[in-house]
């Protein structure tokens, strides 16, 4: 890590209920592309090479905690038991941040900001040497928005909307809430900030005021793509956002070799990865943390969730997938369901109208239709009849089911666990199978059949004899 970097601190502030949100859920955990707001800020600063972060949690605390202990362990948190304004916010967090030299403050709710202008609001922030830098953007309509004051000795301010005079409304250039200080001059200023404002809280923007009374003192960085630095604040904002940050994804991966048939139909979360010439019809859904190799196709509105698929392999849409692998050159679906670690060897097949749970089929086997296999390994070059069912749950356990390699299971097959079936072995159709099949056997267990003469005669004469008794 460059050295510079770490004499950073970055302070993300997440304590806010969001109101607007709708939700008892806090803003910064709200589903983004599968992902809580939080996530996205939290990999740019990371990807920016700063590693000294630490979460500011208020409102759902024990949450947004509860994520970062799973997902982020290296994210401190802080907490501020009232939301008094973000000014307040900061200086909860100061006894930590105080440690460093410089400390980044940004919003937990901006899932648009990148690794890259945060990288270029340090460099410019170094080179400078100047106590405060913040970014800054243009807006055509910038009500709403706290305005960025350039007065003509050089002095900065940054003042709310609701306390701007005309000539302050009419100003376009507007302020992110992405700043870094230089830790000794805000901890200079910040006992000074007061509340008299019309939103009735302890604002940051008030201690940038205080640091740029002089000229130089405050460093603005403009950004050039306003489209980064806009909160999401409402159900409307969290998925016009969702909107801008999957064409962003896609775009990078069709750079990359994706081959995608339908970019506004399809939906790639950010965690996920593609190898080169990946083939995704339109509808598709690829979420969490998964990874496809070179040269699969993934068929029309598919859901997957935690997948690897190896090389080549193919899934027909619409199939569900979940928590599973797919090896190569398997074929999957159409109408499959797989989860629960289930794994696909090389060249085996899922078919159409199988459901597959927390179990293993083997190296070019087959479940061409209409099964369930739940908790089974099936080995290798076996194929399995439609209607075949593992029954895996007594009602108070699961049970396993183990075929062997080179089986060929009738269909309509029962498996009842826990239950197996050796090398080479058959089932005749239609068998309920509760004892173990040796090695090379046939097993049948099926009730006798018996056939009744002249039925359709009798059925016709009874019909007829209750049809004139029910007229007389």
């Amino acid at each position: 890590m460059n050295t510079e970097l770490g004499s950073f601190a970055v302070l993300i502030l997440a304590a806010g209920r969001g109101a607007r949100m709708h939700s008892r859920k806090p803003k910064v955990l709200q589903p983004l592309l599968e992902e809580p707001v939080v996530y996205y800020p939290l990999k740019a600063v990371r990807d920016a090479g700063l590693k000294n972060i630490s979460l500011l949690v208020g409102f759902g605390g024990e949450q947004v905690e509860a994520y970062l202990g799973k997902e982020w362990p290296q994210v401190g948190v802080i907490w501020q038991k009232e939301q008094l304004g973000t000014a307040h916010a900061v200086k909860a967090a100061q006894e930590w941040w105080r440690k460093f030299e410089h400390v980044m403050v940004l919003s937990g709710d901006v899932p648009l900001i990148q690794a890259g202008t945060l990288s270029d609001l340090v460099d410019k922030h170094l080179r400078a040497a100047s106590q405060c830098s913040f970014i800054s953007f243009l807006m055509d309509d910038p009500s709403g928005y706290s305005r960025v004051v350039r007065r003509a000795d050089g002095a900065v301010r940054i003042i709310e909307d609701k306390d701007a005079v005309e000539e302050e409304l009419a100003i376009h250039e507007i302020n992110s809430g992405v700043y870094i200080f230089d830790t000794e001059s805000l901890s200079a200023v910040i006992e000074k900030i007061g509340w008299a404002n019309a939103l009735g809280e302890y604002n940051i923007t008030e201690a940038v005021a205080l640091i740029g009374e002089t000229e130089g003192d405050v460093n603005i960085v403009v950004c050039d793509d306003r489209s980064e630095l806009l909160g999401v604040n409402t159900p409307n904002d969290l998925a016009a956002t969702a909107e801008v940050l999957n064409r962003r994804i896609i775009s990078w991966h069709m750079r990359n070799g994706l081959k995608c048939m339908d970019p506004r139909t399809t939906w790639v979360g950010p965690r996920v990865e593609l190898g080169p010439d990946v083939f995704i019809e339109p509808g598709a859904q690829i979420w969490g943390k998964s990874a496809i190799a070179s040269g699969v196709r993934i068929g029309a509105y598919s859901v997957l969730r935690d997948v690897t698929i190896d090389q080549d392999a193919v899934v027909l849409g619409p199939s569900v997938i979940s928590n599973s692998h797919i090896g190569k050159n398997a074929e999957i679906g159409p109408f499959a369901a797989l989860r629960g670690e289930t794994e696909v060897c090389d060249s085996a097949k899922v078919g159409r109208f199988v459901e597959v749970k927390k179990s293993r089929i083997g190296t070019g086997s087959k479940v061409p239709h209409l099964s369930y296999i739940g908790d089974a390994v099936i080995g290798e070059e076996t194929n399995i009849g439609a209607g075949t069912i593992t029954c895996n749950y007594d009602g108070q356990n699961k049970h396993r089911t183990t075929i062997g390699a080179r089986c060929f299971v009738g269909s309509d097959t029962m498996f009842v666990a826990p239950v197996s079936m050796g090398d080479e072995a058959h089932t005749a159709a239609g068998s309920v199978i509760t004892k173990d099949v040796p090695e090379g056997a046939l097993a049948i267990s099926r009730a006798r059949q018996d056939n009744v003469a002249n039925w359709s005669g009798r059925v016709k004469i009874e019909g007829k004899e209750k049809k004139g008794i029910e007229e007389n």
